[in-house]
C-alpha cells in the first residue's frame, strides 16, 4: 500500500555531514507524523526526532542541536540533516511514517522504510 524508500546513507568522519532523505509512495491520503529512529549493533531501536505534518518537531537529546528534520510535503519526503556526526551516531536509521491510507477507510497505518546505514570514523 505504502512504501518508504530511505537514501544517503553511507560514511563520514567525525565531526563530517550527511543527509538523509525519505521518500513515500502509495495510496496516500495525508502523511501525519514523520520521523527517524536509528539503531546500533546490540541496542534497542531508539527516536532520533519527529516532525509533525504542520512542521513541530521533537528530537532526542542526543540529536539536539547537531540533527535538523524537515519535511516536503508536497514530495512526501522526509529529511535529516546530520552534523557534527560522532562515532557513537553509528547505527542503521530508519524513516517511520503515519499515514492516512486510500480505500482503507482513512485509517491511520504506520509504515518503516528498510534502513539505511550510517558509518562515523576516521
Amino acid at each position: 500500500q505504502v512504501q518508504l524508500v530511505e537514501s544517503g546513507g553511507g560514511l563520514a568522519q567525525p565531526g563530517g555531514s550527511l543527509r538523509l532523505s525519505c521518500a513515500a509512495s502509495g495510496l496516500i491520503f495525508r502523511i501525519n507524523a514523520m520521523g527517524w529512529y536509528r539503531q546500533a549493533p546490540g541496542k534497542q531501536r531508539e527516536l532520533v526526532a519527529q516532525i509533525t505534518s504542520g512542521c513541530s518537531t521533537n528530537y532526542a537529546d542526543s540529536a539536539k542541536g547537531r540533527f535538523t528534520i524537515s519535511r516536503d510535503n508536497a514530495k512526501n519526503t522526509v529529511y535529516l540533516q546530520l552534523n557534527s556526526l560522532k562515532p557513537e551516531d553509528t547505527a542503521v536509521y530508519y524513516c517511520n511514517a503515519n499515514v492516512l491510507v486510500i480505500g482503507s477507510g482513512f485509517r491511520e497505518y504506520e509504515y518503516w522504510g528498510q534502513g539505511t546505514q550510517v558509518t562515523v570514523s576516521a
